[in-house]
């Protein structure tokens, strides 16, 4: 399949900050990473970053965006998997949530009617519809998780705008050769290692003084 220039510019609207599904709301744990001091400069949070993205949930989401894409998996088992591998009620939220929001919107745009599913499903469904091969979708996805990330850093750890999108061009490759990885994943291939990442998203949940939904 070549990629057709007016669907990867669609893809990239509805993966890019503008399009509404309330990503800006959600930290996936990097607020309460800030409040222990975890995060304190474009170095910690560049690691950070790296290994949720190579090792944790933005990985996890890839593979399943993957196979959803690609067709190759009932539905219904990739739904109940991303669903299982939310290490927290806040990770399940932010998937649920932005998920419905993405289809909401896609499918008026496109005139379907996928129902209710989490955030990588719904994106790996409704991009069956566009001229773009999985590797690309894949890529975008995890550039858009990435970058939102950045943004809130930006405003919380906090670091300079010049910081923040140098943190984001160091990742270029590692956001590459992931969506390789995923692109060609199997259900055999999740699993996330980034411990400290799942147990902010749980700290998160009693965290005093919360700026973000996770």
């Amino acid at each position: 399949m070549s990629t057709d220039s007016e669907d990867l510019l669609t893809l990239t609207q509805w993966l890019s900050p503008g399009f509404p599904i309330g990503s800006f709301a959600y930290s996936h744990g990097l607020d309460w990473q800030v409040d222990a001091g975890a995060v304190s400069d474009a170095e910690d949070l560049r690691s950070w970053l790296r290994s949720t993205l190579r090792n944790g949930a933005a990985f996890n989401d890839g593979v399943i965006l993957a196979m959803a894409h690609r067709g190759d998996c009932e539905v219904a088992e990739l739904i109940s998997t991303a669903r299982a591998l939310a290490a927290s009620k806040e990770r399940l939220t932010e998937t649920l949530d932005q998920g419905r929001a993405f289809l909401r919107l896609t499918n008026d745009i496109l005139g379907t009617k996928i129902a209710e599913t989490p955030l990588p499903v719904a994106v790996g469904l409704q991009a069956r519809n566009l001229a773009v091969e999985t590797e690309q979708v894949v890529a975008l996805y995890l550039q858009a998780f990435i970058s939102n990330l950045v943004t809130i850093a930006v405003r919380i750890v906090p670091l300079g705008q010049t910081a923040g999108q140098q943190v984001l061009f160091a990742l270029r490759a590692d956001i590459s050769q992931t969506a390789v990885h995923c692109a060609q994943g199997t259900l055999d291939d999740l699993g996330s290692c980034v411990l400290l990442s799942d147990l902010a998203s749980i700290q998160h949940e009693t965290q005093p003084v919360r700026l973000f939904l996770t």
